[in-house]
């Protein structure tokens, strides 16, 4: 392959990751942790580190051991590798951030059944070079992340005042009537339908654009 066409096809996987496939506003997968720590910017900020670390490492590993997999075993082996990398992370929060861990609960443990992750995995990682694979899981994770962040940034400003738990003027002043029901479960599914909403209606007018 030319350094041309790399690079084209880099970018596809880039765009394609945090835009035209966008886990979340696209294919509508990992919902679960999509409401369930989006109620404060910092869980979600430690959350989609999570993810990224996870989801990337996995699929370069799955991409590098493809050849050497047997294929009748070979989402058992995903799922090991998707494990270790998970087990990292909550060991290294349990030791050096434990309140973190406790805020975040079982959802960290969690990533090994997050669709996201078997889905790169099985789909990409398993039949491109681990370069791609990384590069792919990398992007795919971030897009993730982004949208997390952007429910989670409403959801905390207009429930609770605050933006990572420091003051946001206005919003955090006598003026503002804090909406308690935005850092509740049903806050959750009111911005991620907007968020599907808004992303999923620019998304048809640039197709509309491009015919």
């Amino acid at each position: 392959m030319t350094p041309a066409a790399t690079e084209s096809e880099n970018k596809k996987i880039i765009l394609t990751g945090l835009w035209r496939d966008n886990p979340i506003f696209k294919q509508v997968l990992g919902i679960c942790s999509t409401l369930a720590v989006t109620n404060l910017v910092l869980n979600t900020m430690v959350m989609c580190v999570a993810l990224v670390f996870t989801l990337s490492l996995s699929s370069a590993t799955v991409s590098l051991l493809r050849t050497l997999t047997p294929r009748n075993i070979r989402m058992m082996v995903e799922t090991l590798i998707i494990a270790f990398y998970v087990i990292i992370v909550d060991v290294v929060l349990k030791a050096y951030w434990p309140d973190m861990s406790g805020n975040l609960g079982p959802y960290v443990g969690l990533i090994i059944t997050n669709c996201i992750v078997m889905g790169r995995c099985e789909a990409f990682g398993n039949s491109n070079p681990p370069g791609r694979a990384f590069l792919d899981g990398t992007f795919s994770a971030l897009g993730y992340s982004f949208v997390l962040l952007i429910i989670a940034t409403f959801r905390e400003v207009l429930g609770m005042g605050t933006f990572a738990g420091l003051a946001v003027p206005f919003f955090s002043g006598p003026a503002w009537d804090k909406w308690i029901i935005m850092v509740m479960p049903p806050g959750a599914f009111f911005m991620l339908a907007i968020v599907i909403w808004v992303f999923r209606s620019i998304q048809i007018g640039q197709e509309a654009k491009s015919k």
